[in-house]
């Protein structure tokens, strides 16, 4: 029981030596001394304390997605454009071009067929 209390009080401390009990009191006094109380006491403790609203918080949340979205499709045109450079590699290793006439025609048929 006593590790407890113990573990309570350090925690205690810890808010106040960095600051975040007068935040917290300042940001709840600012809400008490509203006349018009807002419709979301959450998002006014959100944004007087510097984060996003709700609203913010969803657009970003959905931004977030649209990017991983993005960003796995160019992870996997990238890997495809690797497997192509591969494929072109072990042809050109492969074939004896004899040519740049050769050569060209021969990116041809790999890429465009």
């Amino acid at each position: 029981m006593m590790e407890k209390e113990a573990k309570k009080e350090a925690f205690r401390r810890y808010l106040e030596s960095s600051g975040a009990v007068d935040a917290l009191t300042k940001v709840l006094v600012a809400l008490y001394e509203q006349h018009n109380k807002p419709a979301s006491a959450v998002e006014f403790l959100q944004q007087k304390l510097g984060g996003p609203s709700i609203a913010e918080y969803e657009k970003l949340q959905a931004d977030m997605s649209e990017l991983q979205s993005k960003y796995n499709e160019l992870v996997a045109a990238h890997q495809e454009t690797c497997r192509q450079v591969r494929c072109v590699a072990v042809i050109i290793r492969d074939t004896q071009v004899m040519s740049d006439h050769s050569f060209y025609s021969l990116l041809r048929r790999v890429f465009i067929s």
